[in-house]
Order: structure tokens, then sequence, then C-alpha cells
């Protein structure tokens, strides 16, 4: 099942993406007359194993009548439609670096001993379709990270590797939009703290409004076999940047068990799995995101994720 949100008319809305159009959750309920669901995908999640399997029933449901739900309104087309990110105000971002070999490679850079992560605030989100905005001053060094994205399904803490996975809904797309400014200076400021201070303001270029693109769906977990083996594409303006399988240097059961170690993790959160090589901060030349330009990121069984670039 592939959930996701919609703007219609000013508001979010739910819906699961179909062979036929993107079914609207509260409009399908209405139409046959059943209870509203749990609120948007958020809600949806938080309520449990229970709100996937409503979801499901109402969509066995609605599926039978289709020509109904289109006529009153309960089905839009998926290819007009406007994204949000799926979860458009998750409690929590963490996305995880360092976890592709060959990209610590072209960023010279050792694989660490242990798994690396930084939060990104919830106003970097953006859906698939809308503007990525080069920020004005600091809009010449602007990089796509393609990166396989889950979503927390249950509230675990403390969780260990073999329990992890029964805390995951599914799976999404994120492009960790970075600013790259910064970079040089991480690799060769002198000090403690002017190193902790560079490397700071690395992670503030990667939180401009809408630097985290997100979606277009929430893949279920049962629609995956094998979240470490799915093919991960980037193309900016049709050019291959990035193309590889998600072999992580830390799985996602070690993700969660790992952090889960401080942060309580939610339903509704999301952890981004970092990206592989082909960025272009890596590449010689540098490639840069450049106004006018497209950049999608493309994993199996998931869908693309779609953003065009525009001046701030």
């Amino acid at each position: 099942m592939k959930l996701v949100t919609i703007e219609v008319d000013g508001a979010d809305l739910p819906g699961v993406l179909l062979d036929e159009g993107i079914l609207d959750l509260r409009a399908a309920a209405a139409a046959l007359d059943r209870p509203p669901l749990h609120g948007g995908v958020l809600g949806i999640l938080q309520a449990g194993p229970s709100g996937l399997d409503d979801v499901r029933r109402l969509v066995d449901a609605a599926a039978g009548k289709i020509d109904d739900m289109r006529a009153a309104g309960a089905v839009h087309d998926a290819g007009s439609a406007r994204y949000r990110p799926p979860i458009p105000k998750p409690g929590f971002i963490l996305s995880v670096g360092m976890n592709y070999a060959k990209h610590l490679a072209e960023m010279n850079t050792p694989i660490p001993k242990e798994p690396a992560a930084f939060i990104k605030v919830p106003t970097s989100l953006s859906g698939s379709g809308e503007p990525i905005r080069l920020p004005a001053g600091h809009a010449d060094m602007v990089d796509f990270e393609g990166e396989l994205t889950f979503v927390i399904g249950r509230s675990c803490h403390q969780v260990s590797e073999a329990e992890a996975m029964d805390c995951v809904a599914g799976y999404t797309i994120a492009n960790d939009v970075s600013a790259r400014d910064w970079v040089p200076a991480v690799f060769t400021v002198e000090g403690t703290m002017p190193a902790i201070h560079a490397w700071e303001k690395n992670i503030l270029g990667k939180n401009y409004p809408g630097f985290t693109p997100m979606g277009p769906v929430i893949v279920t977990k049962d629609e995956i076999d094998d979240p470490a083996a799915l093919h991960l594409v980037t193309k900016l303006d049709g050019e291959v940047m990035q193309d590889t399988l998600t072999e992580l240097v830390f799985p996602i059961p070690k993700l969660i068990a790992y952090y889960s170690q401080w942060y309580r993790f939610s339903p509704g959160d999301v952890v981004t799995t970092g990206s592989p090589e082909g960025v272009g901060f890596g590449r010689d030349p540098k490639v840069f995101m450049k106004p006018g330009q497209t950049i999608e990121v493309t994993i199996e069984g998931i869908g693309t994720l779609s953003n065009p670039v525009v001046a701030g």
C-alpha cells in the first residue's frame, strides 16, 4: 500500500495511490458511509497496526466501486496532484550520514566504527514537485543526496536489532539537499572547538526551507522484501548522478537499535539512511544544482521524488 498526502483546496489530505489514481481517504469514507479515519497519515500511523488495517479495509471497499468514488470526488489524478511530504509535520527527522562506503571514499572520509547522524528541522521538508529554492548568498554550491528513508510505525526506545524492524511502518525517498559552502572548513580547520563549529555550520547548510524533499509516497513495509537491495538512481536534468543498490554500511536494524539507546522514536518519525556515491561535491569537476534544472531520485518499489530547482 502506498500512502500519500496531497493538498486539495489548501488542506493536506491523506490518500492511497492506486492504479486508477489517488484515493482520497476522507472523501471515500464519507461516500461509503463509513466512520472517518484517524486524521492524516500521521494519525493513521499513530493508531498502530489497526490504523493501517482500517485503511486497507476502506481501500478494498472503494476498489470495487471506483467509478462511484470518482463521481463522489474521492479519486484524484495522480499526475496532476499536488504532493506534500507524506508526513507533513513529523515530530523528528533523523538524517544518517557516512553510510555508503564509496560515498565516504569520494568525500575522503574513513568508514566510521559507529553510525553518525544529525537532526533536520521539519521546516526543511517539501513534497515531490515542490521547488528547491537556492538560498540567496549561498546558491552556487547546492548539492543533491538521494536517500532511502524509513518511517517509524510504533513508539520504541532501547530496542535490540532483533526487535528493530517491528518498529518500521514503511519506506519513502528523501533528498538531503546540502549547501556545501562550509564543507571545505570541515577538512581544513584546526583545533577541537573550531572543528565542532565548522561541522555545525555544515549541518546548517542542510536545513534551509525546502531542503528535505520527501515522498511522493510511503510504501508499507510488507511491500518491500529487502530494503538493503533496492536500486537507487538520482538524475539531474536526466543525467544519472547516483546509481547503486541500497547497501548500507550500517543497516536499518543497526540504526534503530543504536539511536534508540538515546532517542524515543514515535510513529511518523522519519530516518534517512545516508547517500551513496555520485554527489556533486565528490565529482571532478564538481556538479551543483542550478535554477531551471530538475532533480529526480528513484528507488525501486517506491517511486520517483522529483523537484524543480529555482532561484531563491
